[in-house]
């Protein structure tokens, strides 16, 4: 029996720029790799290397230092999914009967998988009510896990003014993160609903009348909505806004964006928490809500309203503003701030919070109490709930959850719960004429690329200057011969076949397959897409990206008009 701790991310390692592609620590030649893919062997050599039964839940290959695991499996995990003696006779018992060979995607098949999940929004200048200052967006989404843990959202406010983007990361499983991409632009579109709008809603529901639409929502038809839980979302909903209307009095029409934000965040973490405790009568949706607590999520979502940009933070996924100064070059701005160890403040936050006497264990190898990444995050009600707590809903759940060896297990030095939150850090910035674009991209994309390419490569491309500039070779001593390559490669990637028509999707082929000259090298992504799923999780993170288009006339005129 296998009994890691939740799906193939947690304990996965995450694939580092600076590594090379076929990792030193890999017992595998690199030379096998690509005709044990051709000849179907690789799945049938890595199966025998573990007595994990349950192999969609196996979580950490034994050959991967546990510094790079996302979620770090407590010891007691070792004995469970421990590697067969001598694995690797496996391997080198097999006699392959073809010579290696190179194996690459061609260049349709690589735009295939990098176009799949693609999606473009132009916003109409003038939606009604004010002219935007969005132009329109580019998201994409590239999976590492199967099925891919990241989410993405998109909607335009429709009572109140503004359009709401997010991106959500999830660990444990997606459930989380498709609970949180479905609830959460509702929460905060009835948070900044006037007093006078919400009772309006509430008597429409009251009577049976049609309900006023609140959202407009831009998805890509991967992008589903749980329909089974539609009902239990809402009623929890309503339970929200009847509380805002009894805490209104409908004197203050001055609604606070950064509080609704927060407040939102708040609540619907709370809402995730009671669900599972109170539990469901259906059997499917009892299961549901509690894999949606037991599982977590990372969130940053960005408000934006005429020149008024909100980012809602709670994670480590990162909102990046791409600034042109004046001479045309591109700097990047953070509006989000990282919620983990690097976070000197949030470290700091965590040890006031408890007792001193948990100052060395509340953080422990850059994790919260050693497991966890993020600092901040919906769900993980492992680190949220009372011990007590979590054993009763254990054992009364559905036989799924008590037999799942991770649910039951108790993080180590677990004192003074809560350790974790969902509360959002709030940035707030006024859009001016040289802010161009947004781009909100979960930890995937900052991993493996600094911000300031990725607002350059972005920048670049969304003003057609990607093909102009000269080729910039970082102090490598190149030979005329490699010089003479890279500049036919460029010459190929005007082509139409590698032409680009979004912005998130142009942002992932570098991210992914990037060379140390800065661009693409087609074998290098060729090899990353060619990954299976056993091994595409080792390499790299699931992407999911966002690129935010500003309109600079209107931006301006905001600014002429005060």
């Amino acid at each position: 029996m296998c009994v890691c701790p939740g799906p193939r991310r947690i304990g996965i390692p995450v694939r580092s720029s600076s590594l090379p592609l076929f990792s030193d620590a890999m017992p595998a030649p690199t030379q096998l790799f690509f005709p044990l893919i051709r000849n179907c062997e690789l799945s049938r050599i890595y199966g025998t290397a573990c007595y994990c039964h349950h192999k969609h839940l196996c979580c950490s290959s034994p050959y991967v230092p546990q510094s790079r695991l996302r979620y770090t499996p407590h010891p007691a995990y070792a004995t469970f999914c421990r590697p067969k003696e001598n694995w690797w006779q496996y391997t080198q018992g097999r006699r392959y009967a073809s010579t290696p060979q190179k194996f690459y995607l061609t260049p349709p098949q690589v735009n295939s998988i990098l176009k799949a999940n693609e999606y473009s929004f132009k916003v109409p200048e003038f939606d009604g009510k004010n002219v935007s200052s969005i132009l329109g967006f580019d998201s994409n989404q590239l999976p590492a896990n199967a099925p891919i843990e990241d989410r993405r959202s998109a909607a335009t406010c429709l009572q109140t003014r503004g359009m709401l983007l997010g991106v959500f990361d999830g660990h444990a499983g997606c459930a989380c993160s498709q609970a949180v991409s479905e609830r959460l632009f509702y929460y905060i579109a009835v948070s900044l609903l006037p007093h006078e709008t919400l009772l309006e809603i509430e008597n429409a529901v009251e009577s049976g009348r049609a309900l006023l639409p609140i959202l407009q929502w831009h998805k890509h038809p991967n992008d589903y909505f749980s329909k089974e839980a539609s009902k239990l979302y809402f009623n929890s909903l309503r339970t929200y806004w009847q509380e805002l209307i009894d805490l209104n009095t409908g004197e203050s029409t001055d609604i606070d964006v950064k509080e609704a934000l927060i407040n939102a965040f708040k609540r619907l973490d709370n809402d995730i928490s009671l669900e599972a405790q109170v539990g469901d009568p259906n059997s499917f949706l009892n299961y549901l809500v509690l894999r949606v607590a037991f599982s977590g999520a990372t969130a940053c979502v960005a408000h934006v309203d005429g020149v008024d940009l909100h980012v809602a933070n709670t994670g480590d996924s990162r909102a990046m503003l791409g600034v042109q100064e004046e001479d045309g070059s591109w700097s990047a701005v953070t509006l989000s701030n990282d919620h983990n160890a690097q976070n000197e403040r949030e470290l700091e936050r965590l040890k006031l919070e408890h007792p001193k006497s948990e100052a060395k264990s509340v953080v422990k190898q850059d994790r919260l109490l050693g497991l966890l990444m993020p600092f901040r995050a919906f769900g993980d009600v492992k680190f949220k709930w009372s011990i007590d707590l979590q054993k009763r809903v254990i054992e009364s759940g559905p036989d799924q959850l008590n037999d799942n060896e991770y649910t039951k297990f108790i993080p180590p030095n677990y004192h003074t719960p809560p350790y974790l939150t969902a509360e959002p850090e709030v940035t707030y910035h006024r859009l001016r004429p040289q802010d161009k674009f947004l781009v909100l991209a979960t930890d995937g994309l900052w991993e493996t690329m600094h911000r300031q390419d990725v607002v350059r490569i972005v920048g670049e491309y969304l003003t057609g200057m990607h093909h102009q500039q000269p080729i910039a070779v970082g102090g490598y001593k190149v030979t005329l011969g490699q010089m003479h390559g890279l500049l036919t490669e460029r010459r190929t990637k005007m082509s139409s076949v590698f032409e680009d028509q979004n912005a998130a999707t142009h942002l992932i082929r570098h991210a992914v397959g990037n060379n140390e000259f800065g661009t693409v090298d087609h074998e290098r992504l060729s090899k990353m897409l060619s990954l299976p799923e056993e091994l595409a999780r080792m390499y790299r993170d699931d992407i999911t990206i966002i690129v935010v288009q500003f309109n600079s006339h209107v931006v301006g005129a905001y600014q002429n008009q005060e």
